[in-house]
């Protein structure tokens, strides 16, 4: 009689941060990403004066900052969002920001960042 055969489930992953490689997007900023069906998760670390210019995408954004913190300009408006913080930033809302200080943060993604996945970024290599 042989073994049955595991059923594997679509999608799964199961992975460690410090396990996959980083990507250096420019001296100031590192990241990582990991991407499911219809969202994405990125670690991002920036250094103090780190700059994510003024863009825009289709994706919802929703930032933790897990340490450190970032100045955002949205609408005019400036947000400073600190370890523990969260700011939701919905669909096609032009934003920037500014690492205060050296920042850790967790992006989520809906959906998936296409830009980032095909690495047609270069906002954010300079």
């Amino acid at each position: 009689m042989s073994a049955p055969e595991v059923q594997k489930t679509p999608g799964l992953q199961h992975i460690r941060f410090e396990d996959m490689p980083v990507e250096r997007l420019n001296s100031l900023l590192d990241r990582q990403f990991v991407t499911g069906e219809r969202s994405m998760l990125a670690r991002l670390v920036l250094r103090t004066g780190c700059v994510v210019p003024m863009h825009s995408h289709e994706n919802e954004q929703i930032t933790y900052i897990l340490e450190g913190a970032l100045r955002f300009i949205i609408e005019g408006k400036e947000h400073v969002v600190r370890a523990g913080e969260v700011l939701v930033i919905p669909s096609h809302t032009p934003h920037s920001a500014e690492a205060l200080e050296d920042t850790i943060d967790l992006d989520v993604f809906c959906p998936p960042r296409a830009d980032w996945i095909n690495g047609t970024d270069a906002y954010l290599r300079k």
